[in-house]
């Protein structure tokens, strides 16, 4: 399962989320054919450089989460109250990118 952020989610979150709240950072490694691999690195060298968000960390930015699996395995769902004090609710296929589009959904609707 999808612990944390992959490198896009982390650019975008990057720029809305304050940096202090990624708890891992991506730190490269190497070169492989297809291009750097990554390798996370926690907080204890950390760097604001490619920050990483984990589940956790996706949570203790939304006020009042709740992350939940759906009647079918591969659908998660995350809700959170916005600024508008309504409860919002949206859907992926694994915890972190439903954390992820939460977080979107609300800033592009001036909700976070």
């Amino acid at each position: 399962m999808k612990t944390y952020t992959d490198l896009e989610q982390s650019k975008k979150l990057a720029e809305i989320l304050p940096l202090e709240s990624a708890d891992m950072y991506y730190d490269g490694f190497g070169r492989l054919p297809q291009g750097y691999a990554y390798t996370l690195i926690h907080p204890n060298s950390f760097s604001y450089d490619r920050p990483c968000w984990s589940l956790a960390a996706l949570l203790d930015v939304l006020e009042h989460p709740r992350c939940f699996q759906g009647d079918k395995p591969i659908y998660w769902f995350c809700g959170c109250f916005g600024k508008d004090k309504q409860y919002h609710e949206v859907e992926a296929d694994n915890p972190v990118d439903a954390c992820y589009e939460m977080i979107i959904w609300l800033k592009e609707k001036n909700l976070f």
